[in-house]
């Protein structure tokens, strides 16, 4: 009852009365980010496997300036992300725009953690069950270690989640997540910027 029905009709709720509540802070931060990210713009969209692997268009702040080098490349993450966008992101605040996903039904609060579509191919028929779930602002993983932990490992925990999926999983997950937000903990991993991109091993 409530991974197939309750849960979608309560995502969409409190999403609804969430952008009312901090629609202005959205728009501040927008602007914010507009100016700090050097006319590269405040949002950006990117194509990611939903549920059933179906591709949508997550929404994200933009947190990075799209500076290239002499051959036209874009630079390393370390050397495009901005002040303002570190910031951004050590508060997950860049993942305020997505209350737009799970208004449209792409995303929950509360799953595994949308990647690149470019992994698709890649993934084992294991690890591709975790699309059988709506993707999620924060899952089980997040809370596990978010970026500092491997692919593999994530994966696990992330088919872990689908196989337990309960009102009251997703109650922990929620206040784990809060916590894990005021200790800023797992944002990026060991030496980079953000995270490496999997490659099937990693």
């Amino acid at each position: 009852m409530y991974k197939n029905y309750l849960k979608r009709f309560l995502s969409f709720v409190i999403a609804l009365v969430a952008l009312v509540c901090v629609g202005w802070f959205i728009v501040i931060v927008a602007i914010w980010l507009h100016f700090a990210n050097k006319g590269a713009g405040a949002f950006f969209t990117q194509n990611r496997p939903g549920k059933d692997g179906k591709i949508y268009k997550v929404i994200k702040f933009k947190t990075m300036t799209d500076e290239r080098d002499e051959t036209g490349e874009f630079l390393p993450d370390a050397q495009r992300l901005t002040k303002v966008g570190k910031i951004v992101r050590s508060l997950s605040i860049d993942e305020l725009p997505q209350l737009i996903n799970i208004l449209k039904g792409d995303m929950s609060f509360i799953g595994p953690r949308p990647l690149l579509d470019i992994y698709l191919p890649l993934y084992t028929p294991e690890q591709m069950r975790r699309h059988e779930v709506r993707p999620g602002i924060s899952g089980w993983a997040q809370v596990n270690g978010r970026n500092t932990i491997s692919f593999s490992k994530q994966f696990e925990y992330d088919v872990y989640y689908v196989d337990h999926l309960t009102f009251w999983l997703d109650v922990k997950i929620f206040f784990m997540t809060i916590l894990k937000v005021f200790k800023r903990e797992g944002i990026s991993e060991e030496g980079q910027a953000t995270r490496k991109r999997f490659d099937g091993t990693n």
